[in-house]
This record gives structure tokens, C-alpha cells and sequence, in this order.
């Protein structure tokens, strides 16, 4: 009998977490199919429950971003004939890539993480959705309250590089990222690549403000180990008060070589 009692709770409990599964992989579909039939080029979903994440996001945002257990991830590519034409980019160009990033992409990043976080919201779940790009930004630290290339990292899409970008195997780090932060039943995508760079140092030769030290990413290192952030905003600061009307830079971004697989693939060699 009480063998009998015991395959029986065996039993439920298998169900149960058959039952579990089943919600969170319908969840994990319904939101990829939601990203897709936007024209997202990446979609994923990261654990961000390990105190170590956790410590790290509440030092940059503070607790408006923490108690999240997962963070979903949407990507998509920058323009190659854009990005290719930067190294010689005269004042018309950097005009058009400035409103193709901060403009076009960032419009649709911010439309569909709202329509995620709507979809979640409407089932009952918790969530957030951080201000990617510079918004909000801590003028100090010059930094967002959540590193938009901190979720598609986790989540297996890429891994930092030296240039302190997220560089995926496909687009290299020209793709623009954006989360959305959910406490609901999901299961992550993937787990974290090492870095892929070698001895690459094509971003930190390239950098007009010497920003970059030429570091593989390191996750117990501070990111000043790699990159000085008051450089490189104070190249375009100069820029600009050279008369340059659209001070970008995207140097690092056009050199890196796993971005520019695309010209190989057009080589008709």
C-alpha cells in the first residue's frame, strides 16, 4: 500500500512538472512568434537569477531592474551598406546612419519590446521593459540602467568583445539590442559563448580615441579594463565642436571582422 502511495505521488509530481514544461515552452514559443512576425533578427531568453547577475544589475541600475528572474532579448541587424561606408563617411552619411540607429532601429526595438511586455502583462506576468541606447543615462558612469548586451550574452546569441560590444557569429556586433525583463514561467534559450576574439585587435586599432585597451572580456574585470568611456564621448564631443554636424564615430562597429562575413559571401571568389 505504500509503495502503492508513492509511485502515485511519483506519478503527479511527473505530471506536474510535465504540466510546468509544457506552459513554459508554449510561453517561449508564443513570444518568439511574436518577435519574428516583427522582423526581429534574434530572439532569446536568459537566466538572470545567479547573484552574480543580479549584483551586477542592481550596481548599474539599482532595484527598479532586480528580482527579475529572466530577461528576453530581441536583436536587429544594422544596415551592412551603411556600416560598410563609415570608414570614408562623409557628413551625409553619418546623418543617415544616426537616424537609421537612434531612429529607425531604436523605434522598432522599442515597439516590439512593448507589445512583449503587453503580452505578458496580459497573462497574469510581471514585466519591465528597461530604455535601451542612452536613455536615461547616468552621465558619471555613462551607462543605462540595464546593459542591453547583458541578456543576449546569457542567453547564448554572442559573446563580449573587446570593443565591449555584444558580437553574435552572424552579424559580428552590428545589431542593436533591446529587453524586456519578466518574472514568468519561461525557460532560457542558451547559456553563455566565450569569447571568440583572439588576438584580434581590429576595434582597438581603428579607434580615433584610443578607448579600447585591446582586453578580452573578463566577467571579474570592470569594464574600464577594456574600454574608457569618457574617451570615446569626448572624441564625438570634439566632433561636433570641430563642425561636424552629425559627430558619430561606429569605427569599432564597421572594423570588427565577424561583421563583415557579408563581403566575403559576396566575393565572386
Amino acid at each position: 500500500m505504500q509503495l502503492y502511495i508513492q509511485l502515485k505521488l511519483l506519478n503527479k509530481l511527473r505530471s506536474t512538472v510535465k504540466m510546468k514544461n509544457s506552459i513554459e515552452n508554449k510561453l517561449n514559443a508564443r513570444l518568439e512568434k511574436i518577435s519574428r512576425d516583427n522582423y526581429m533578427d534574434y530572439f532569446g531568453i536568459a537566466d538572470i537569477t545567479s547573484p552574480q547577475v543580479q549584483d551586477f544589475i542592481r550596481a548599474q541600475g539599482g532595484d527598479v531592474v532586480c528580482g527579475y528572474p529572466f530577461a528576453i532579448t530581441v536583436g536587429i541587424a544594422v544596415s551592412n551598406t551603411l556600416a560598410d561606408m563609415l570608414p570614408e563617411a562623409d557628413d551625409t552619411i553619418r546623418a543617415i546612419y544616426k537616424n537609421h540607429i537612434y531612429t529607425v532601429l531604436a523605434n522598432r526595438l522599442e515597439a516590439i519590446t512593448s507589445i512583449l511586455a503587453g503580452s505578458l502583462q496580459a497573462e497574469g506576468c510581471k514585466a519591465f521593459t528597461p530604455p535601451a541606447g542612452t536613455v536615461d543615462i547616468d552621465r558619471k558612469r555613462l551607462a543605462g540602467i540595464f546593459s542591453a548586451k547583458l541578456a543576449p550574452h546569457l542567453a547564448g546569441l554572442g559573446w563580449i568583445g573587446k570593443s565591449c560590444m555584444l558580437i553574435t557569429p552572424q552579424h559580428g556586433p552590428r545589431v542593436i539590442w533591446a529587453t524586456v525583463l519578466a518574472d514568468a514561467p519561461l525557460q532560457p534559450t542558451g547559456t553563455p559563448m566565450s569569447p571568440r576574439c583572439g588576438t584580434c585587435r581590429a576595434c582597438a586599432d581603428i579607434c580615433p580615441a584610443k578607448a579600447y585597451t585591446g582586453r578580452n572580456f573578463d566577467a571579474a574585470e570592470p569594464r574600464e579594463a577594456r574600454f574608457n568611456p569618457h574617451a570615446c564621448l569626448a572624441y564625438i564631443t570634439r566632433m561636433g565642436e570641430q563642425g561636424c554636424p552629425t559627430p558619430v564615430c561606429g569605427l569599432c562597429l564597421a572594423a570588427c571582422p565577424h561583421g563583415r562575413q557579408h563581403q566575403r559571401n559576396l566575393s565572386p571568389n
